[in-house]
């Protein structure tokens, strides 16, 4: 019996060890070496029978032999699944380390171009020259815009001398003055409805005076007044829609108008604010299918179009033209909001229309979402107030990223203006300085007649984008 008690503990060793292997996974190999030697000990025995008690019948050893092949043969199936698991789970941990490795690349990548978009835009602007100057003011400006007719370029004005001023960039001179105002001018902008329906050239300027009026520079005559104000009228906008048809304007006396500049009557009167509104803008142009659709008021085209305001209640509002009533209060100014911008729709996450951009007496800068109704960022550094904001069309953007930052101005009465980078954490790029107060912000892209000799018909070419302003002094400056 000995030698069957022999074969047994070698096929229950057989067994063990295989059951083992399944879930060691080879982690014992002394129990593996034992197992070898007990085989050799077997084949030992198999050859050097000492009597025929050893003698085992074959029925016996062939059935031993299926048992142990049969273990064997699982075990095979179970290294063979283990070594492929191992398989998949190296393939996985090399794919996890390269994403990682990748990510730790693209934030170092970032950080440099964050760095060297900083420094170029710095060279850029740094290295502009001041191109033009023009002077006739003999106080404080506080309005600037610029617009093309009949392929010729101009600038008007608003000034605390109480005059509207009419500026030809090709020649660099001043072409016009409007005295009719009683009362500072606080606002100046060009009229595209009058020129697209009656190929008008016309001005339009707000004042102290309570009264809105219309310039037809053309003819040196005036054409319109709109006097339903109570107070004196700060800011002015024309509609992104319907080519300028309707007109916004912020008074002292509270309230926000909506005028028809076809009929020049006062279409709905906006009433929120507890003190005077310095600024308005209207929301830019959208794609829409409602540009014939008249709202309650009569305004046709506006829906889905708002109105922001920025008062001296130190609130930024916002106004559905469509349904004539207020939709967002942004608070967070700690004073006076003297310039309210409405972000474009080329702009990016972080502008867009969805955004306005306002300044403050407060001395900061401010990005607001329109969507949540909250605060994006705040720009601050004790500077002076801040009188002027703008959006600005310069992009720069890296080929190999293709990174896109968006950037913002902003005038001040501590003699600067500087320019922000509102995705790289509030980064100000660049400052140029002035000789005083900066009151008032435009980009143009100005066009650049060639000389007769070079001239073919309706050919222009362009310096660029410039930046025109306005100062405490009067004077008006174009830098490019």
């Amino acid at each position: 019996m000995n030698h069957i008690m022999f074969k047994k503990a070698i096929i229950w060793q057989f067994l063990d060890f295989f059951g083992n292997l399944r879930e060691k996974k080879f982690k014992d190999f002394s129990l593996f070496w034992r197992l070898q030697r007990n085989q050799e000990m077997f084949s030992s025995f198999k050859k050097n029978p000492s009597s025929k008690k050893q003698i085992i019948s074959l029925s016996e050893e062939k059935g031993i032999q299926l048992i142990v092949q049969h273990w064997v043969g699982k075990s095979k199936i179970k290294l063979g699944w283990i070594n492929e698991f191992d398989k998949i789970i190296v393939k996985y941990v090399i794919i996890y380390l390269f994403i990682y490795l990748c990510m730790y690349l693209l934030i170092v990548i970032f950080f440099f171009l964050t760095q060297a978009i900083s420094i170029s835009f710095e060279l850029i602007y740094s290295s502009s020259q001041l191109l033009k100057t023009f002077s006739g003011h003999t106080k404080e400006l506080w309005s600037i815009d610029y617009s093309i007719f009949d392929d010729n370029q101009f600038i008007c004005s608003g000034s605390k001398d109480k005059t509207v001023g009419l500026w030809d960039t090709d020649i660099s001179e001043q072409i016009g003055s409007f005295h009719e105002h009683s009362g500072s001018v606080f606002c100046v902008k060009f009229s595209a409805f009058h020129y697209h329906n009656y190929r008008q050239t016309v001005i339009c300027s707000s004042s102290n005076d309570k009264t809105i009026r219309f310039w037809d520079f053309k003819h040196n005559q005036q054409l319109n007044v709109l006097n339903e104000h109570t107070n004196g009228v700060y800011g002015i906008e024309f509609s992104s829609f319907n080519n300028g048809r309707y007109l916004c304007s912020g008074s002292g006396d509270k309230t926000i108008r909506l005028w028809d500049i076809e009929t020049s009557k006062s279409l709905h009167v906006f009433k929120g604010h507890l003190d005077s509104i310095w600024c308005v803008s209207i929301s830019p142009p959208q794609s829409s299918s409602n540009s014939n659709k008249h709202n309650s008021i009569g305004v046709i085209g506006g829906n889905g179009y708002t109105i922001c305001s920025g008062s001296y209640d130190k609130t930024i509002c916002v106004w559905d033209i469509e349904k004539t009533k207020q939709t967002i209060s942004f608070e967070g100014h700690s004073w006076a909001v003297l310039s309210v911008k409405y972000g474009s729709n080329e702009l990016g996450i972080n502008g867009g229309a969805n955004t306005i951009l306002s300044g403050s007496t407060d001395r900061s800068v401010r990005l607001w979402d329109i969507r949540s109704g909250k605060q994006i960022q705040q720009f601050q550094k004790n500077y002076g107030q801040m009188n002027a904001v703008e959006y600005s069309p310069f992009g720069i953007k890296n080929i190999e990223v293709g990174y896109r930052s968006n950037v913002i101005c902003s005038g001040s009465t501590d003699k600067a203006i500087r320019f922000w980078d509102i995705r790289s954490n509030k980064k100000e790029l660049c400052v140029l300085e002035e000789e005083c107060g900066i009151t008032c912000l435009k980009f143009v892209s100005l066009k650049k007649k060639p000389k007769n000799s070079e001239k073919k018909k309706g050919e222009n070419t362009y310096d660029g984008l410039n930046l025109c302003y306005g100062s405490s002094k009067g004077f008006i400056r174009i830098s490019g």
